[in-house]
């Protein structure tokens, strides 16, 4: 099945999502977008990859554009020749002849223009549609490439925010490209060429107005686009505070922080709304310059032309001419110059994607060892970790040895480094020294993503998804039956409320299952664990924020769900490993004690300190609810 797929995949997306990972990933790319240097080179190769579409479309935009620049040039014609009759008081059949040659070229002219623009559109709309797909599923694979301590560090809405809005503004940056930029060209270079074929000393003229607009350009360009990198910036902080007021929702309300919330978030929508304001006051100060230079230029050009007509330099008819190809130039630089306000928020927003493309914190997994199966040997040999920009270690010197299907718990007080060694076992985090080896092998020689296949964790926090009961269980499976659901929902321990509701396992439990008690989500998260039949069983405190009753069906489920795995228990309440094969304290990073329950209650050592007050603090609590 996997064999016969891969490729269908790989087609696919050759036809239909471009590989632009490699924009990004040149060594001058990366460390210097935040300077703007590089933003220019981004484009530039961004341009590259759509390199055929955009010559196609150009030659195309020649043929469609034939009208703006043939029908100025016969209706000079047409001026001239009824000008000349009037003035010479002969009409002749050759002069309706003329007129009619003249007549029919423009006829044909403007009928083609149809199907060009259609065919166009067609090149253009294809390009644009895969520069999106591309640009975003690039985003995409980067984001599931890079390690958990990168998304740690970086704020969800962050990440939103660049992966919809910015790739938003790259679309927009191509299209006017393609749409305005490469035309707008096009159109002065012809401009200019006919009249510089027509009249050199009228097109020298034409060519002053080019240094007017571009030191116009020039005067704007740096406060437009530090006004477009404000005015993301503070979009992205925007983005983010409303991605943390929605999760914090229920502990806003329940403790009455609504208003707090509210004036929180009104900052900093006064603070977007106010870096708007400035992109838009400096946008529409700069259009009116321009719009103002390029009529007084305008009608300058006008008298000009007028001047050599009278003095017989050029011709009546020609006046029109000029005065259209001007326009055109006119129109031309206008338009380029008025792409500065998209160009900026493209160039800015290809910066800001390469803040998530050039990030290093990668797990790689190209030409590491296959892991077809595990028998679930763990073997850690002086392990040290610390995390990144931190100077001290979280798990010091870690030496442990565990065999297939054994179950191993780790206790001991917070930041003692539990969750830590959990997180190295999956492959999240990579040992600064020392190694683990996954039967013999090492770890970091490992596809982790193929290991992982081997591997089921149930976190603290049970992670679900609107949708049903089935569809969180099965995630991500391609093919499971029945029996094997039936199965895993008996050893979980939810068919004593599954079948109590209206559609059972096909009940919608709602956004992060919040119709469900935190006993009952607990327990479909096993069942999702269980389902994929793993070698190696993680569970990362999955008792510790339940209520007695709830414990004691999530304790229920794990029981009959570690046989024959390779287990490695969390442990908040010490009470739920008391089977376990053997229990490691940990203090400060370092495994200060090792044996099973009883050998660690008969030494009365830190183990023993431990329990001790844990049933301390569970007499206490349970006082407390009577």
């Amino acid at each position: 099945m996997e064999a016969t797929e891969k490729p269908k995949r790989r087609a696919l997306t050759s036809k239909v999502i471009p590989d632009y990972d490699h924009i990004f990933d040149s060594p001058e790319t990366v460390g210097d977008v935040k300077s703007g240097k590089k933003k220019p080179k981004l484009f530039r190769k961004l341009l590259k990859a759509n390199a055929k579409p955009l010559v196609g479309s150009t030659l195309i935009y020649f043929i469609q554009a034939l009208p703006v620049w043939i029908i100025p040039l016969i209706t000079s014609n047409i001026i001239n020749i009824v000008t000349d009759a009037i003035t010479s008081g002969e009409i002749t059949s050759a002069l309706w002849w003329e007129l009619g040659i003249n007549a029919g070229i423009m006829i044909l002219v403007i009928a083609q223009n149809v199907p060009s623009t259609v065919w166009r559109s067609i090149v253009v709309s294809k390009m644009l549609r895969r520069t999106s797909a591309g640009m975003k599923s690039a985003v995409v694979r980067k984001l599931q490439s890079l390690m958990i301590t990168y998304h740690k560090d970086m704020q969800t809405g962050k990440i939103q925010s660049k992966f919809l809005r910015d790739t938003e503004l790259v679309d927009q940056m191509m299209g006017v490209t393609v749409n305005t930029l490469l035309p707008q060209i096009f159109n002065v270079v012809f401009a200019v060429a006919i009249s510089i074929y027509r009249n050199w000393v009228v097109a020298i003229f034409f060519l002053l107005i080019i240094p007017l607009n571009l030191l116009l350009t020039r005067i704007f360009r740096k406060k437009v686009g530090k006004n477009y990198h404000d005015f993301r910036v503070k979009s992205e902080d925007m983005s983010s505070k409303l991605t943390t007021m929605l999760t914090m929702m229920q502990v806003t309300k329940s403790h009455g922080l609504e208003q707090r919330e509210i004036s929180s978030l009104e900052n900093s929508i006064e603070q977007v709304a106010g870096s708007g304001m400035r992109v838009d006051k400096t946008h529409a100060f700069f259009g009116a310059s321009a719009y103002v230079v390029s009529n007084i230029m305008s009608l300058i050009n006008l008298v000009f032309c007028a001047v050599m007509a009278i003095m017989g330099y050029i011709r009546v008819g020609d006046i029109v001419l000029y005065q259209s190809m001007y326009s055109q130039i006119n129109a031309g630089v206008s338009a380029l110059i008025n792409l500065m306000h998209p160009l900026s928020a493209g160039f800015d927003s290809l910066a800001s994607l390469s803040e998530v493309m050039t990030a290093t914190d990668v797990e790689i997994n190209i030409g590491k060892a296959k892991v077809p199966k595990i028998n679930g040997a763990i073997t850690f040999e002086n392990v040290h970790y610390k995390y990144p920009n931190t100077e001290n270690y979280v798990v010091k010197g870690l030496s442990i040895d565990v065999k297939p299907g054994e179950c191993v718990a780790f206790v001991g007080p917070s930041g003692s480094g539990k969750s830590t060694i959990m997180n190295l076992i999956i492959g999240f985090l990579i040992a600064n020294e020392g190694d683990i080896k996954i039967d013999g092998k090492s770890i970091k020689e490992c596809n982790l993503t193929e290991y992982r296949h081997h591997i089921s964790v149930v976190p603290q926090n049970s992670i679900l998804f609107s949708g049903s009961i089935r569809d969180n269980i099965t995630y991500g499976l391609e093919k499971y039956t029945e029996e094997q659901l039936n199965k895993v929902v008996e050893m979980a321990n939810l068919k004593e409320f599954v079948d109590e509701l209206p559609n059972g396992l096909d009940t919608i439990i709602g956004e992060h299952g919040d119709k469900l008690s935190g006993g009952q989500k607990q327990r479909v998260t096993i069942a999702r664990a269980l389902i994929r039949n793993p070698k190696i069983l993680i569970l990362d405190e999955a008792t510790s924020a339940l209520d007695n009753i709830s414990e004691f069906h999530v304790q229920k489920a794990i029981s009959s769900s570690i046989e024959g795995r390779t287990t490695f228990i969390v442990a908040h309440r010490l009470s739920t490993i008391r089977n376990a094969d053997r229990i490691v304290v940990m203090d400060n990073g370092v495994a200060v004690e090792t044996g099973t329950f009883d050998e660690l209650m008969e030494k009365r050592g830190k183990f023993y300190e431990l329990k001790c007050l844990n049933d301390m603090n569970q007499k206490t609590a349970d006082e407390a609810l009577a």
